[in-house]
């Protein structure tokens, strides 16, 4: 066996560029109208502009970037649209868990209540930014994965790239406090075998999420609004 099979190869430059600039769109490092630079990030990374501009491709072809020639790529902003259709998408499918869970009893409801209660996204003082986003999208998946439905399971989980860019537009590292007390009120809603409670938290909780972009939820996310 020759050693380069032996060994695990670095991952081609392409897709460790990929995965750079990617990282930093998701976590808000490279804000919404931001201009790439190939020759910037090529730097930073230590290779040449050939995967950088793959990577931007790639990306491109993904809805994160726009590239224009000889000038850069522009980071495509998040749209009140956008940020309302996805959220909207996850009120749908978490509260379709909700209501699986309370459908196999008030111990499936309590064991995803105590596990989610103990869950990081309750409490994330010592998490950086990035780790706090993570933890959130984390803290949900749990729920939906608990309804033991591994299509709508899928379904959520193609949306992270979307949620994780969208929570790191709205800057709600600034809204710490609100977002894990909300979390800790859902998880215990859940606890004590309320799903009625826990579907009402979680509106309220993902409500305050299209709000952080200054836009209002519309009558699916806030149907007090239209009384």
């Amino acid at each position: 066996m020759s050693s380069t099979t032996a060994t695990s190869p670095e991952a081609p430059a392409a897709d460790r560029a990929y995965q750079h600039v990617k990282a930093g769109l998701l976590d808000g490092s490279y804000p919404d109208g931001e201009l790439l630079s190939e020759g910037e990030v090529a730097s930073a990374l230590q290779m040449s502009r050939t995967p950088v501009r793959e990577a931007f491709l790639r990306l491109q072809t993904e809805g994160f970037l726009r590239l224009y020639p000889k000038r850069g790529a522009l980071v495509v902003p998040v749209t009140a649209t956008e940020a309302r259709a996805v959220v909207e998408a996850r009120l749908a499918l978490e509260s379709f868990a909700i209501d699986k869970l309370a459908a196999q009893g008030d111990g499936a409801m309590t064991a995803i209540g105590e596990k989610l209660a103990a869950h990081p996204a309750c409490d994330t003082a010592e998490l950086s930014d990035a780790g706090m986003h993570e933890a959130d999208r984390a803290f949900h998946a749990a729920l939906v994965a608990a309804a033991g439905n591994p299509v709508v399971a899928d379904l959520y989980n193609a949306l992270r790239d979307k949620q994780m860019r969208i929570t790191a537009t709205a800057r709600t590292h600034t809204a710490r406090p609100r977002i894990t007390h909300q979390h800790a009120q859902v998880a215990a809603a859940l606890r004590d075998g309320d799903a009625a409670l826990a579907k009402s938290r979680l509106r309220e909780h993902l409500l305050g999420t299209v709000r952080a972009f200054g836009v209002a939820g519309g009558p699916y996310l806030d149907p007090d609004s239209a009384l």
